[in-house]
């Protein structure tokens, strides 16, 4: 069989490293890939925006199956334009991937459904919004998320009035993240631990893959800016047997189930992300396609064929198939450039990759680099993800960190305490 990804960072590495080790995969492409994938797969020269070209390349290459990582290619119909072709691949269609392209569509999709999810209300205008942060309706801090998609950083924490009105007249007014924030959503703060929770379904059955937690804050401590995420573990320490329970009765199985019924059946993976409280877990936001970089721990542990689960998933048709628990823990740390998430610096040598992967259980996924002139540099934020497997959570912190201990190149930059919360738990 004949696997092609989309995308071009750390999960899209991982998405080809473990589809490559199927054996019924012979040939793994990747559009664009970067300068460890290229090592791992054939990287065609194709933007996952250009939807049609895809879906060209894919036929004439007789791809088998094809998975799409990012979520841009995804809102726009990518899947739509492959399934019309007569293409198989493995993502939601335009209608069912609004759960993440439409804050304002989620939310309303899970008030009608009575999927657990914090109180909010629907701004259509600065002056709407104004209203409602002034109110006592939600207090402080309160969220506020633009609708469209903006790379991960439309959501805001505002800690008091000011902070809150700044917010939203950046997002709507000024429009920081374009057309994203033209309409915003202004949402109760809830406090909880948030845990990252993904299925794969075919539109009516779905599979729940390890619950993970990821880091999105730059810097120890929770401190410092948002990012794309700083690093991840699994299984998270957070969600009991009680707990996943509640997940897939109270939102995975009724999110699935309203799809089908809204007549836009969810084929491909949902991202749901978590906030457990003391009256249950709520979602905080769909995610349509795999998380990152919480992939990046959840797949080195998979047991089972993940080509076999996608491809049966792509043909509506996931009768029978079952996934083996897992039997270990993974840690992944996200080696970025210093000055990410802001500006920073291309083009540096990295060094010591080869090293870092000579210890046991360790693996490193490339997000953000190229291959040039046989050496691998630097091209993008988060760089590397340093993904250490043991048999318990302590050993795979120590290998994760004496592997990128390994690793170098001019302003590597990563957090030091990925999953300490997580023995904190542990020992509770």
């Amino acid at each position: 069989m004949r696997v092609l990804v989309v995308g071009s960072g750390g999960r899209e590495h991982a998405l080809v490293k473990t589809l490559g080790g199927s054996p019924r995969v012979r040939e793994v492409f990747c559009a664009p890939g970067n300068g460890g994938i290229s090592m791992d797969a054939t990287c065609v020269p194709i933007s996952p925006e250009s939807t049609v070209e895809l879906a060209r390349f894919a036929g004439e290459l007789s791809i088998d199956l094809t998975v799409v990582g990012p979520e841009m290619p995804l809102s726009i119909g990518i899947a739509d334009v492959f399934r019309k072709s007569g293409l198989r691949i493995f993502g939601p269609g335009t209608e069912a991937a609004q759960l993440e392209s439409s804050k304002v569509f989620a939310k309303r999709f899970m008030e009608r459904n009575s999927i657990p999810t914090a109180p909010s209300r629907i701004c259509n205008s600065f002056e709407d919004a104004s209203m409602a942060i002034k109110s006592r309706e939600f207090g402080f801090p309160v969220v506020l998320k633009a609708d469209g998609l903006a790379a991960g950083k439309g959501v805001l924490i505002c800690m008091d009035r000011k902070e809150a009105l700044d917010g939203a007249r950046a997002l709507m007014v000024e429009q920081r993240f374009g057309p994203a924030g033209e309409r915003i959503i202004v949402e109760k703060f809830i406090a909880g631990v948030e845990v990252s929770f993904m299925v794969l379904s075919d539109g009516e059955r779905f599979l729940p893959l390890i619950p993970s937690c990821d880091y999105k804050k730059a810097f120890d401590g929770d401190e410092g800016p948002n990012t794309g995420g700083m690093g991840a573990y699994a299984p998270s320490t957070m969600v009991d047997i009680t707990t996943h329970r509640r997940i897939l009765t109270e939102i995975v199985g009724p999110t699935i189930g309203a799809m089908m019924e809204e007549g836009r059946p969810y084929t491909g993976v949902l991202y749901c992300g978590l906030i457990l409280t003391d009256e249950g877990p709520q979602i905080l936001e769909y995610n349509c396609r795999f998380g990152d970089p919480e992939t990046q721990v959840v797949l080195p542990l998979l047991r089972s064929d993940l080509f076999e689960i996608l491809f049966a998933a792509a043909e509506d048709n996931m009768v029978g198939i079952k996934l083996q628990a897992p039997d270990k823990h993974a840690v992944t740390v996200v080696v970025a450039v210093d000055g990410y998430p802001g500006s920073y610096a291309k083009g540096m040598e990295i060094t010591g990759i080869d090293r870092a992967e000579e210890l046991q259980g360790v693996t490193v996924f490339h997000a953000g680099t190229k291959m040039e002139d046989g050496r691998i540099i630097t091209s993008g934020g988060r760089v590397l993800n340093v993904t250490a497997v043991a048999p318990e959570l302590p050993k795979a912190i120590y290998r994760v960190y004496k592997a990128v201990e390994r690793i170098d190149f001019d302003g590597a930059r990563y957090r030091s305490d990925i999953a300490h919360n997580a023995m904190t738990a542990n020992r509770s």
